[in-house]
């Protein structure tokens, strides 16, 4: 959430910065400092009223003792707490309406984002093949490893199915990005719910303004989640930390649920965009003084499993109109896909300063005392699936088997090859 005190001061310059996204919220904004107005008009009317009445009542309790009659006064008092019930429901529902149109901003692009994504640099040689590479769901459905009709059977179109060698690939993934992050950059490994109340997905900038894109059980009121972000971000809601206790480093194995309502005919083959997938996320809590360095060790962090991998990536960062709704600044991590002959996106690392932390009021004290509201960044270390698929395309041989990178041999019971069925090599 935007600070209020910001449209309050510059609504202009709010626009403006926030034009860089692509979208005209003039009007919104406008709209949010008209009410804004409102309310703190009938703030100040309430807040005269309740002095008004306390001086009358310590009035009444003198007259009293002296013997007067206060029954006019008491009469008078009445309407005048009538008055303050109108005006305190008033006050109540315009604030309510601020809350709701403020949850409806995104983040404020840095200073440093311009328009239009930038390639930062790429990393790692793309192989070169004498045989045509078949994309991943190809292969897959030739190793019998992926199988998406059983799943269609199941769930319906773009869920996946991954069968023998294809699930102990997947579980490989997981556990060797978990083990990175946990024993080489020391985060601290936790394994959330899946389903979580409103107020988180709140918090961390899911709701309102997606709630088309996620899965919600009508019974319970209860969202799947989309990233593991959403719980993670939320440990801290209503915390103040101590600065020396920051920065927190949380990772986390889930699987996340999307609706892709707004994607429909995009990507429906393969590993690509599914409803449901499997993604190691990373979320650091950290001080405004240190996010900036924080965001710099996150990308790196992230860029650690693609280089154990020996996947050819490249890293971008993202122009002001490609940014996700909570994010300030970001750089995406795209592999290389021979078989689909195009970047893939695996990871997105994102500094979102201290937008999600006033949504959930997540604060630090510092040395002198001073409450800040912390800042968060996350990023996915990696979204496993699309590793999966990028693992099968990179490291297919022309018989259509694919080697185990070396760093995941030990996670697939020393199995260095996943061979076709009917293979003889």
């Amino acid at each position: 959430m935007l600070d209020i005190n910001e449209i309050r001061k510059n609504s202009s310059g709010v626009i403006t910065i926030l034009a860089k996204r692509g979208e005209d919220f003039s009007d919104k904004i406008g709209q949010i400092k008209k009410m804004d107005s409102l309310w703190r008009s009938d703030l100040l009317e309430m807040e005269e009223i309740r002095r008004e009445k306390n001086t009358v009542s310590e009035e009444i309790g003198k007259l009293k003792r002296e013997g007067t009659d206060t029954s006019e006064i008491i009469a008078q008092m009445q309407e005048v707490s009538l008055r303050e019930k109108e005006i305190k429901k008033k006050v109540d529902e315009t604030r309510a309406a601020i809350d709701r149109e403020m949850l409806m901003l995104p983040n404020l692009p840095e200073d440093s984002v311009t328009a239009g994504n930038k390639i930062v640099r790429e990393e790692g040689e793309k192989k070169k093949y004498d045989f045509e590479v078949l994309p991943h769901w190809e292969a897959g459905k030739i190793l019998k490893i992926i199988d998406f009709e059983k799943a269609a059977v199941l769930s319906g179109s773009q869920f996946p199915l991954l069968c023998g060698e294809g699930a102990l690939l997947e579980r490989a993934l997981i556990s060797f990005m978990l083990d990175v992050h946990i024993e080489q950059h020391g985060y601290l490994e936790i394994m959330p719910p899946y389903l979580v109340r409103e107020e988180s997905m709140i918090g961390s900038g899911q709701f309102p303004k997606f709630s088309e894109e996620s899965y919600v059980t009508v019974k319970d009121g209860l969202s799947l989640i989309p990233t593991a972000e959403v719980p993670l971000v939320n440990m801290v809601r209503e915390t103040i930390l101590s600065a020396d206790e920051l920065p927190l480093k949380y990772t986390a194995f889930t699987s996340c649920f999307r609706r892709e309502a707004g994607s429909y005919g995009q990507d429906t083959k393969g590993l690509i965009r599914n409803h449901q997938f499997n993604k190691v996320e990373l979320v650091n809590i950290t001080t405004r003084e240190d996010s900036s360095r924080a965001h710099s060790e996150l990308l790196a962090e992230s860029e650690k499993i693609l280089k154990l991998l020996q996947l050819p990536y490249r890293v971008l960062e993202l122009g002001s109109d490609d940014m996700g709704f909570a994010a300030a600044k970001t750089y995406d991590l795209e592999v290389w896909m021979p078989g689909e002959k195009k970047w893939r996106e695996v990871s997105s690392c994102s500094n979102c300063l201290d937008f999600q932390a006033r949504r959930i009021n997540a604060r630090y004290r510092t040395a002198e005392g001073e409450i800040n509201y912390a800042h968060t960044l996350n990023s996915s270390g990696l979204a496993v699936g699309r590793i999966f698929a990028a693992i099968v395309e990179n490291f297919q041989t022309g018989e259509i088997n694919v080697k185990i990178p070396e760093v995941l041999q030990p996670y697939m019971k020393g199995r260095k090859i996943i061979k076709r069925p009917d293979s003889t090599g």
